[in-house]
């Protein structure tokens, strides 16, 4: 397996001492079974981030670090790295470390065959959240039910960027957001197109240095806006997740009824760009 780890940074200065302490072992470890490419997508940092990853992690091999001129966003960040990524198995997380990197190694052994996305879960029943403030636990927790409600009761969390993804999803899924909304909307369009989702349990944790960079109400109003293309195509007939969804069982969303009216599409969801949303951090 040849795999590649993709890491959006925005001004993440602070947190590149802690990223390869912590990292590096796992990156080392992984190695030992694969071939390991790591890919840091500097989204336009002003304080430094860049050079202090090219420091840091000098002495790692199949280290990249690709550069936007301008903030752009995590959506546009981690289109980057799917553009410029090489391996079968990629790998999407936190520069934070809200969740581990430690976590890399578990995440990785949920991709069993059949499985095309992991999505790491903290609003799994088996999964939790550690002092991470309660209105950005409601917002996210809040997110996520009504993407259950549309898309698939099954999964529990459809907001975290720390997932694994084989190479026909990035490949084949297409996302237009630039903002946090990507994370999302690369997720629901794959289940749109037929690919089985798995969820990783785990537990989420606040970031340790630095500052938080997401504009919560723009999130909130950019989810909002999917959500109701999503319903408005629920009940326009247009579409209902492939029968190949999660694990190759019929997908049953609460409003499954609404699913079966006129034709079935299947084809993603388009969604305006807008403008691009900062990224934030220790999102669940």
């Amino acid at each position: 397996m040849d795999l590649s780890i993709v890491i959006p940074c925005f001004n993440e200065a602070q947190n590149v001492p802690t990223m390869a302490s912590t990292l590096t072992p796992v990156v080392a470890e992984l190695s030992r079974t694969c071939s390991v490419e790591l890919l840091f997508v500097d989204d336009g940092s002003t304080d430094g981030t860049g050079p202090l990853l090219v420091q840091a992690f000098a002495a790692v091999p199949n280290v990249r670090i690709v550069a936007h001129p301008t903030n752009l966003g995590l959506g546009a960040a981690q289109r980057t790295g799917f553009a410029h990524c090489t391996g079968e198995v990629v790998v999407t997380t936190d520069s934070d470390a809200s969740y581990p990197f430690s976590m890399i190694v578990p995440l990785l052994s949920y991709l069993q065959p059949g499985v095309d996305v992991v999505t790491a879960s903290a609003y799994h029943p088996d999964g939790g959240v550690d002092s991470v403030s309660r209105y950005r636990i409601f917002l996210s927790r809040g997110a996520s039910l009504l993407y259950r409600l549309l898309v698939d009761w099954r999964v529990h969390t459809y907001t975290c960027l720390f997932r694994a993804y084989r190479r026909a999803v990035v490949e084949q899924v297409p996302f237009e957001s630039n903002g946090f909304l990507g994370v999302t909307e690369v997720l629901v369009n794959a289940m749109l197109m037929g690919f089985s989702v798995q969820e990783y349990p785990c537990r989420v944790r606040p970031r340790q240095h630095g500052a938080s960079k997401a504009k919560i109400f723009r999130i909130v109003g950019s989810h909002l806006r999917l959500q109701g293309r999503l319903l408005w195509r629920r009940l326009a007939g247009a579409w209902r997740p492939r029968d190949a969804a999660h694990h190759g069982r019929t997908a049953r969303p609460f409003l499954a009824s609404l699913a079966y009216l006129g034709e079935v599409n299947t084809s993603p969801l388009s969604v305006d760009r807008g403008h691009a949303e900062t990224p934030p951090d220790g999102e669940a």
